[in-house]
């Protein structure tokens, strides 16, 4: 690497990830107080929290939208992204693991491996980011440091490494012991924690720690030959050799250090701040950014360093005042504001006016943004979440953002003509920045369809509507959002003869649907050969059982899980036509499908409910009114935990529901898991 580039080792980007309520957000305000980004503690549960700077988050106390900041410590520059962990604003966990290079999971002491957990675990394996785990919560009730250590390895099938654990649980909660270096750290509440005071390990301590110690070397020697051949020798691995090769193995997704701590009270931030910049990557230390040369198809990928060619991926749009500004990670190459890059998922050029670093709801500009690094770009109008930037003679096109299919929806209605026009336009805007929301009109009733992840993510979709945009509108009750699909096989045949305008318009066209497995996706293909026929008249075809497809036989829903084979086309000299074609291919689609057997799929919801011993029996009865099949039972910080399979519709008010069943103390969590056939 060259001198110019060293500043990319100094260089973290991170996102704080875990279950909703897991402490995600607190634990982000201490960094950046420690840090000396933010002068006074602001707090979720009074509404003040920095990284929550949205009104609708400041009231519910959830993160919504992913906040990006930045702060330096131990002279490294550390980009943070505070993601949601409520299964409804899933995407913006996606985009922002799509864009990081490490992250900091998050886990409650007393609730462990919580559903969401997993969920977003599982998407950062899937983009190999090397992770840390804090354990967090440790002065409340049930806290079980060990317990979550376990689940970590059981649920999330990964190798904890605890670099530290607690001294006292609960209300005992007194501070940490750091294994590594085998000291006592105490933090003051004088400071707020800031002064953190290390001591010598406690003599009543003493064997606990070398028995932590003992496990933390053969956990490493299992993974490093350096470790391994210091353990056989029976010498002691200096302290150096050992964070070395904690980071090795970290670096190699083989093991995850964990620390502890509560940042509600202040205890144990500052090591997790350490641990980022000791093991988490930066952005040299992570393979590069892999695309496609939109010419050749071949894979490609540029060096990281701001004199390779321009890759930059977009992974947001948010809107300030009315105007999208683009957030972005830059995998190599540079941008200066003013320049003009090329959108290579679009193939149009676009000019950057002004670039910015963010700190949650404030901003500050700058004039050119370098490799490794996160920024926000205002002016480039048309830029989509998941294109990639790049110079025109040095083309390639990065991996797509996962999309999200909704399964939920529900009808606006506008109270005239001007507040529609109104309506239409904030939805745009809304569409843009949220790429799991899809919008319709339906047919018979004229009204707007609005479809999202969930309850509360429409829920929150309709205040920002009314709170930000001042549109007056009423609101039909969410509807579960159905698929179909098709039982059987079966063939088709049909003719489009007939005068549009001052043309004759023909076509004749043959296919057959099967059915797949119900949660692939739809595939179209041919069977017969095209050599010889007009390429807009086999695309025609194409396109019309692609959209076809949209809307099903039965109630218009989306059609999944079938399969198209294309197995003939007729044509008529000199009437047949692209027109033709394209509506003989609709209709040949319709017959095949109405004689396969079509049937309706709704979503199916993995539901987890925490309940108190003495209410298993009333959540099971519940959960038996809902049409739910239990697939698993278990303990957990003193509770019981109730998995079930249940259809959404059936969910309608579970909350409610379950808050009188168990006199407030249950708590759920549901996931979406899968379209199936209604029962």
């Amino acid at each position: 690497m060259s001198g110019k580039d060293t500043y990319l080792k100094a260089i973290r980007n991170i996102g704080i990830i875990a279950h909703i309520d897991a402490g995600k957000t607190t634990l982000t305000e201490r960094i950046l107080y420690y840090t000396k980004k933010i002068h006074r503690l602001g707090e979720v549960h009074e509404g003040t929290a920095t990284m929550d700077y949205m009104p609708e988050e400041q009231e519910r106390g959830i993160t919504i939208t992913s906040a990006s900041t930045s702060c330096e410590w131990n002279k490294h520059q550390v980009n943070i992204i505070d993601t949601p962990g409520h299964v409804d604003f899933t995407i913006e966990v996606e985009r922002s693991l799509r864009v990081l290079d490490g992250a900091v999971g998050v886990f409650c002491a007393v609730g462990g491996v919580e559903p969401q957990s997993e969920t977003v675990w599982r998407q950062s394996e899937h983009y190999r980011v090397p992770k840390i785990a804090f354990v967090n919560k440790l002065d409340r009730v049930g806290a079980d440091f060990e317990a979550v250590l376990q689940d970590m390895e059981e649920k999330l099938h990964t190798k904890p490494l605890p670099l530290q654990f607690p001294v006292g649980q609960g209300a005992d909660f007194a501070g940490l012991v750091d294994v590594l270096n085998q000291r006592y750290l105490r933090f003051d509440p004088q400071s707020k924690g800031a002064q953190v005071i290390q001591d010598e390990v406690p003599a009543e301590l003493v064997e606990k720690t070398g028995v932590w110690r003992e496990r933390l070397v053969e956990t490493l020697a299992d993974v490093d030959e350096g470790i391994m051949e210091s353990y056989l020798d029976g010498s002691i691995p200096r302290v150096d050799e050992l964070k070395a090769a904690v980071r090795r193995a970290t670096l190699k997704l083989q093991l995850v250090p964990v620390l502890a701590g509560s940042a509600l009270k202040n205890m144990g931030v500052q090591p997790v701040m350490d641990a980022v910049i000791d093991y988490l990557p930066a952005p040299t230390q992570v393979h590069p950014a892999e695309g496609i040369d939109p010419g050749t198809r071949q894979r490609i990928s540029f060096p990281v360093s701001p004199d390779s060619p321009l890759s930059a991926l977009v992974f947001k749009i948010v809107l300030e005042g009315g105007r999208p500004l683009t957030l972005m990670r830059l995998y190599s190459g540079r941008i200066k504001a003013g320049e003009t890059v090329f959108n290579a998922t679009q193939q149009v050029e676009q000019r950057i006016a002004r670039l910015f670093i963010l700190h949650a709801g404030h901003k500050t500009r700058k004039d050119e943004v370098r490799a490794g690094e996160i920024v926000a770009a205002a002016g480039m109008k048309g830029a989509r979440t998941g294109d990639t930037l790049c110079r025109k003679d040095n083309q390639l096109v990065l991996e797509q953002i996962s999309q999200y299919k909704p399964v939920m929806s529900l009808a606006l209605e506008p109270r005239n003509a001007e507040e529609e026009e109104k309506l239409l336009q904030a939805l745009d805007k809304l569409l843009l920045e949220d790429p799991t929301l899809s919008l319709t009109r339906d047919d018979d009733t004229e009204q707007i369809i609005l479809s999202g992840m969930g309850e509360l993510h429409l829920e929150v979709l309709l205040e920002r509507l009314k709170r930000e945009y001042k549109v007056d509108l009423r609101s039909g009750k969410p509807q579960v959002v159905y698929r179909e699909t098709i039982a059987g096989e079966a063939a088709a045949d049909d003719v489009f003869h007939r005068e549009l305008g001052d043309a004759v318009h023909h076509g004749r066209v043959r296919l057959r649907v099967a059915p797949r497995e119900r949660d692939k996706d739809n595939r179209i293909y041919w069977e017969m050969d095209t050599q010889g026929w007009p390429q807009a008249w086999i695309q025609a075809v194409y396109q019309a059982v692609e959209d076809g497809l949209q809307s099903g036989v039965i109630r218009g829903y989306p059609v999944q899980g079938v399969s198209v084979a294309i197995t003939g086309m007729e044509r008529m000299p000199d009437v047949s036509s692209q027109v033709g074609f394209h509506m003989a291919a609709g209709g040949a689609l319709k017959k095949a499908l109405q004689a396969a057997r079509p049937l309706l799929m709704e979503p199916i919801m993995q539901v987890e409910v925490l309940v108190p011993e003495d209410f298993v029996g009333d959540v099971v009865s519940l959960l038996g009114t809902k049409g739910a099949k239990i697939d698993n039972m278990y303990d957990r910080g003193g509770g019981k935990v109730v998995q079930a399979l249940t259809p959404l519709r059936q969910l309608f008010g579970f909350a409610t529901d379950l808050r009188s069943a168990t006199q407030g103390r249950g708590n759920f969590m549901m996931t979406f898991d899968r379209f199936d056939v209604l029962k």
